[in-house]
């Protein structure tokens, strides 16, 4: 079974469906400032991905916290070829200035080039990352 990009983002988007539903308790973004969600589609490079997972596990979580970054969730395809090199993950961003900012403090962290380094003392762990930037409609249960 191939997985592709659609499906990969309605799975997403049921995820996102998911987790609205329970925290429909919280508040809704003040008009103007609307949250933003980032779809990431890494590729891993051939038998990397259990050490991209190390990576984002031991790692990368926690510098996307202290980026300001929102973790949303983390997926790899169920099964077919892109099982064996494929992570998706959503993070949120309060609106499209935060994420710059964080992607770049991200970038310049001591820390994250230390971890990245470290991981990739044996080869380089991605090959390709594909990003898609999603802002919620206004019927969406997640915002």
């Amino acid at each position: 079974m191939r997985v592709s990009f659609a499906g990969l983002l309605a799975l997403c988007a049921f995820a996102l469906f998911l987790l609205g539903r329970q925290a429909s308790g919280e508040e809704k973004p003040k008009a103007g400032r609307e949250r933003l969600f980032e779809m990431r589609t890494y590729t891993a490079a051939p038998g990397k991905l259990e050490a991209l997972h190390a990576r984002f596990r031991e790692h990368t979580n926690k510098l996307f916290v202290k980026h300001g970054m929102e973790l949303i969730g983390y997926w790899t395809p169920a099964d077919g070829p892109k099982a064996a090199n494929t992570l998706v993950y959503i993070v949120a961003h309060k609106d499209g200035e935060a994420k710059e900012k964080s992607w770049k403090g991200f970038g310049a962290d001591p820390d994250w080039k230390k971890a990245r380094d470290a991981s990739e003392v044996n080869g380089k762990l991605v090959e390709k990352v594909e990003s898609v930037v999603l802002k919620p409609t206004d019927y969406s249960p997640i915002r």
